[in-house]
């Protein structure tokens, strides 16, 4: 099938079209109900002609048809929650009207192989497998609050996110199925799922995704290969602490694979996963610092000695611990009192309540603002020990760990600390191996709340924006990758580059050596200018970034990235633009940043 120029497609009678096949509910194309679709969760905005709203892979499959067949950009889209607008219009500099296909309704999943895989839908969420894995006393690649709450299953395969658990790196499979367009304008389904659905070799693109969705296979349509399913080498790559290039990081060439950091260049119906054993007896330890090294030398050992890795090395620095109290609370309490869950249908209201505002030409943000004053009528909703912490140690670190590695890293943790006014454990009178800092072990209300509170930072950035819009300029945010052997690893920047910031919130996977770095901006000052400068501090440093975001709209993708991206979509059909990219057919140069 061969796209034909816009012009041949009237706009209305591709909105009819596109009525006929998900019905006139599902056809979004007003500016307020496409808003909270083309609007950026941080970043990205820009005009669309529809938001469709597929409620079966068919349905989906004869979007993309429609969309193709008129020349029309698409962008395919999931929660929207990502932090660099990789799943959102970016301005409206593209040759060609874009659709949005949002997948939420697709939120479907398939358990194979007595639950040690699944085949997740479009739109399935972390929030709806883990719940759907726990009776079966497995869990998915990511747990909620990983980086942003409320996130999908394919968000995270398609951008390369990593996530917060240390043994299973990047979330990966090589098993798909999935639509591209080839150089001479030709649709294909490409079915690397594993799965056979074709029962006599020539149906049509229809019929198997039908029979997919309807789960009409069987276990021995079921193929078993060296095809990975999840990421099978990371728990001893990042075990690797003297190499001198990162963990994990969005364009390592070597976990890019067909719909695996993909990034929306390809339209994907279907994903199989590797599920995992849950953790059991699980026990979480605080720990402070105020010497970086203390915890450069604990990372080092805990990836070289212990015999099981922890479950999540979450870091936060004393500001990002401040900015989040303040900030994040009511995404604290909302998630505490609804659950995972309900995020999504909580963001819908909110985005609702936006546009509504606008609408009336009351100030920007309004949900926002509303929100961040009703926290404040709040106790504070943090334990007592983890803020007597914050008054002490500029540096945090929040260590999950199994049953089994209870017992060893209380030891190591013992050796590791000397006594330091108190230092160690809480009141053990240890001496010990010479670091400074203490630590305690949380109850479990303490360990959730850790957590929780930690994530919580994701969003405390963009909340300070938008309450000092009088003083704050923008966010530069940064997605950072350090070599495995890089021990100076918290930044010190030059007068220059510090002078404008407000605000500095670093915080992370610690053991990952990935690090999220948020800096709220002065007024007045040219961010993009600040962000290049930082880059180029980033690149002597032998840094990778992004770590596990996607390159979005915010960063450009480096060339193997880029080859790949140009190898899925030759065309420029799906998602142009991104990585800095051209936003012409055919990779054209019109368009400024061409790749």
């Amino acid at each position: 099938m061969r796209h034909q120029p816009a012009s041949a497609v009237d706009k209305s009678a591709f909105i009819e079209r596109l009525n006929a096949i998900v019905g006139p509910r599902h056809v979004i194309t007003s500016e307020v109900g496409t808003r909270r679709y083309r609007k950026g969760f941080r970043f990205g905005d820009g005009p669309v002609v529809a938001v469709v709203r597929p409620g079966s892979l068919v349905e989906q499959w004869r979007v993309l048809k429609a969309c193709i067949e008129s020349d029309r950009i698409v962008i395919t889209q999931a929660a929207n929650t990502g932090l660099t607008g990789g799943s959102t219009p970016d301005g409206d500099d593209y040759d060609r009207e874009i659709v949005i296909v949002s997948t939420l309704r697709l939120n479907r999943l398939q358990v194979i192989d007595e639950g040690r895989q699944v085949i997740c839908l479009p739109g399935a969420t972390l929030d709806q497998l883990e719940k759907r894995l726990a009776p079966l006393g497995r869990e998915p690649h990511s747990v909620i609050g990983s980086s942003c709450l409320g996130a999908s299953v394919f968000g995270g395969v398609c951008n390369n996110s990593g996530g917060s658990l240390v043994k299973r790196g990047p979330a990966y499979t090589e098993l798909s199925i999935h639509a591209r367009l080839d150089e001479d304008g030709q649709l294909r389904l490409v079915n690397h799922l594993g799965v056979e659905l074709d029962r006599n070799g020539e149906e049509d693109a229809e019929a198997i995704l039908f029979r997919l969705e309807h789960g009409q296979y069987t276990a021995a349509d079921i193929a078993h290969s060296d095809a990975a399913a999840s990421d099978p080498d990371y728990i001893d790559h990042v075990r690797e602490i003297d190499a001198e290039t990162p963990a994990r990081f969005n364009a390592d060439p070597r976990r890019l694979h067909e719909a695996a950091g993909s990034a929306g260049k390809l339209m994907v119906f279907a994903l199989r996963l590797d599920t995992f054993p849950q953790e059991q007896g699980t026990q979480v330890f605080y720990l402070g610092t105020n010497d970086t090294r203390s915890l450069t030398e604990l990372r080092r050992r805990l990836l070289a000695e212990a015999e099981t890795l922890p479950i999540a090395a979450e870091y936060m620095h004393r500001e990002a611990f401040d900015i989040a109290e303040q900030y994040g609370k009511d995404t604290f309490l909302t998630i505490r009192a609804l659950g995972t869950g309900r995020l999504p249908r909580f963001f819908a209201l909110k985005n609702r309540f936006d546009g509504f505002c606008d609408r009336l030409k009351l100030p920007a943000n309004m949900s926002d603002r509303l929100l961040q004053r009703l926290s404040q009528c709040f106790p504070s909703h943090l334990p007592r020990r983890l803020t007597e912490y914050r008054d002490r140690f500029e540096h945090h670190l929040m260590l999950k760990v199994s049953g089994e590695s209870v017992e060893s890293t209380r030891a190591l943790l013992g050796e590791h600390f000397e006594r330091h006014e108190g230092g160690g454990f809480e009141g053990d009178g240890f001496e010990g191996g010479g670091f400074e800092g203490e630590c305690f072990e949380c109850t479990a209300d303490e360990g959730a709340k850790a957590f929780l509170h930690r994530f919580a930072a994701a969003g405390a950035a963009v909340r300070y924006r938008i309450m000092h819009r009088d003083t704050v300029e923008d966010i530069v945010a940064l997605d950072i990758a350090l070599k495995r052997s890089e021990r100076d690893w918290f930044e010190t920047l030059p007068e220059d580059v510090e002078k404008p910031l407000v605000k500095k919130l670093y915080y992370g996977h610690f053991l990952c050596h990935v690090l999220h770095q948020d800096y709220i901006v002065a007024k007045g000052t040219d961010c993009l200018a600040l962000e290049h400068r930082m880059w180029e501090l980033l690149d002597a440093r032998g840094a990778e970034y992004p770590a596990e975001h996607n390159v979005g709209h915010l960063y450009q993708a480096k060339p193997a990235l880029a080859g790949f991206y140009r190898e899925l979509d030759p065309c420029n059909a799906f998602n142009p633009g991104i990585g800095q990219t051209s936003k012409c057919r055919h990779w054209g140069e019109a368009a400024a940043g061409a790749g």
